[in-house]
Formats: structure tokens, sequence, C-alpha cells
């Protein structure tokens, strides 16, 4: 007797899911929610279900996850990075990993763009000194005229280019820097720098990179020094592009004048992180994808990933390209 293909989600945090789950079910998968907090618990799992396709949040997909499972073909994130999926394991496997790479594109970067703009006018800090009884207007310094900054755009995929739109009109210069762009994918109108001018000249540096061995810990010690003194610096991507100790000790300094994060490494950062109380840090969840739109897109292109891998061979928005070595969805004969 044959048996339809599994589709496993192994950690979709509460999301509506009934049009994703139908979607797959009519591609011809039999589809299992779970709801796993480790990777041995995933590991166990994808063991005893043997996926054809396995739809994963922030879950590590590591060569142990891979290894339990002959008959994973494909993994499907539901986000824009996949850092925590080892894509040298997955080529090793035959295993396509894909991701979603433009549901939340206006949502990171508006999150960016207010991130910077309430750094530069002092926002999060007046704040702070009033809801602790002070009413004092320059209490924290002096904030910059909005036309005499420079906003360093480091990275310039979906995101950092519709940052740097939505900034043209609202900052003084917007530079742009990313050594993994090519001149064809470059907007005519941004000037494009070294990143080290960019940090030299920039007033606010806005991350926009995907956490990969060559940009993790970029922003180190030696980074945040060459950005200049009272500079800003905004991280909506990956904690792991920035030092997080390099960072502390630069605003403990007084070198740069605030940072603000959606992301940290790890997260959640512990309660000792002293990111989480620092006066000069603006922080939030990992929000700044979210609205009802992006949520749902989200949920929707994962699912449709998979369901072009099962009916084309591929999914739409593949991140390696390996050389299968089972058929997409095939069906399995039962045991």
């Amino acid at each position: 007797m044959n048996q339809p293909p599994v589709a496993l989600y192994s950690d979709p945090e509460g999301v509506e899911m009934t049009e994703a789950v139908a979607l797959l079910r009519d591609a011809g998968f039999r589809v299992l929610v779970e709801d796993l907090r480790s990777e041995a618990e995933l590991i166990d799992r994808v063991a005893a279900a043997q996926p054809a396709a396995l739809l994963v949040t922030y879950l590590p997909i590591t060569e142990a996850v891979l290894s339990a499972d002959a008959s994973l073909g494909i993994v499907s994130c539901s986000s824009v990075g996949f850092d925590h999926v080892d894509l040298a394991a997955a080529e090793r496997h035959g295993v396509w990993v894909c991701n979603v790479p433009d549901a939340a594109t206006e949502e990171v970067a508006s999150s960016a763009l207010a991130m910077a703009l309430a750094l530069v006018r002092h926002v999060p800090f007046l704040d702070r000194h009033v809801r602790e009884g002070g009413w004092q207007y320059d209490a924290t310094g002096m904030p910059r005229r909005l036309s005499e900054v420079t906003l360093g755009v480091v990275g310039m995929g979906r995101i950092g280019r519709r940052l740097a739109g939505l900034a043209a009109g609202v900052f003084g210069r917007v530079v742009g820097c990313d050594p993994f762009v090519d001149g064809a994918g470059w907007p005519a109108e941004l000037p494009r720098v070294e990143l080290d001018r960019c940090l030299r000249e920039s007033h606010v540096i806005s991350l926009h990179l995907p956490l990969t061995p060559q940009t993790r810990g970029m922003i180190d010690a030696a980074a945040l020094a060459r950005m200049g003194p009272g500079a800003f610096l905004v991280n909506v991507s990956r904690g792991g592009l920035i030092d997080e100790e390099a960072l502390v000790a630069a605003l403990d300094s007084g070198h740069l004048a605030g940072a603000g994060l959606d992301v940290t490494e790890p997260e959640p950062p512990p309660a000792a992180n002293p990111l989480r109380r620092h006066p000069r840090v603006l922080i939030t969840p990992h929000a700044a994808w979210l609205s009802e739109p992006a949520n749902e897109a989200y949920v929707m292109r994962q699912a449709e990933n998979v369901a072009a891998w099962r009916r084309d061979g591929r999914p739409r928005t593949p991140v390696n390209h390996p050389r299968p070595l089972r058929a997409p969805g095939r069906q399995v004969q039962a045991g």
C-alpha cells in the first residue's frame, strides 16, 4: 500500500496555518504539525516520521537532523535568514533549502528607518529620562538635524534597497556598501562606497546582510572604532553580525551615541546581558518583520516552496542547488 509523503512542521509558533496546510494536502502531502523545542526533540521526531519535507522556523537543522531522515528532500524556512540550516550538510545529503526573501521587506526597512530616526532625535533616551522623573529638554545632549546626517546602508538586498529609497528624502545623504553585490544589481541613484569609508563617513550605520561565515562578527571592535564619535548603529538583520561585547564597550566609552537592535545572539538575550538595560540602547524582540500581511505571507510562501518542489522538482526561492539524491516527494511503500 502506498502512502503519501510527509510534510512536517517542526516549530510553527502558533501561527494560523489552515490555508498553508490545505495547500500542502492538495499537493499530495500528509501534514504533521509539531511544537518541538530543541534539536534533540527534532531529531527524534524526524527519525520517527521520515518526512519528505521539513518546514522549520527557528530550530537548528544540523548534520544530525539531516542524517536522521533518509526521505528528506527539502528544508523550507519561514524566514529571510537561513543561518540556522547547515547548508554544507544539506548539500551532502542532496536536500534543497529555501527561504522567504520578500514577505516583510517593507516592514523591516521601515523598522530600520524608525529606529534610525528615533536614535538621531534621541526619542528613546528622552522617553527614559521622563519616565525616570525628569523634564529637561537637553538632558540627553543635542540631537542632530536630519538634513546634516549621513545614513550608511550596509547590505543591498531587497531590504537594504528599500531602506535606501525610504531614507533618501529624509536624511541629508544616503550611501550604500555591499561587497557581495555586483554593479548590475546596484541602485543607480545610490552612491556606492567601500565598508571602511561607509563606517567613517556615516552618522548612522544600518545593517542588512545575511549571517554567513564571511559576515559573522564583521562589526567588531576595529569596525566600531572606525565609526565616527557619536555615531549610531542599527541592526534588524542577525545578531551574529555584531561582536556584542565590543558594542557594549563602544557604548560605555561614549564612542557610540547609541544602538537600535531588533536582533541579538542568542535570542532572547540572557537576563544578565547588558544590552537589555543599557541606557543608550533601543531594543525590540525580533519584531521588525511583523505585520498581519507579512505574517500570512511567510506562512503561505513557506508552504508554496514545498508544493513547488513536489510539482516541479525545485522550490520557488532556493538558497542552494543540490544534486538531489531522491525524487521530490515520491510516494513510499508502507512497511
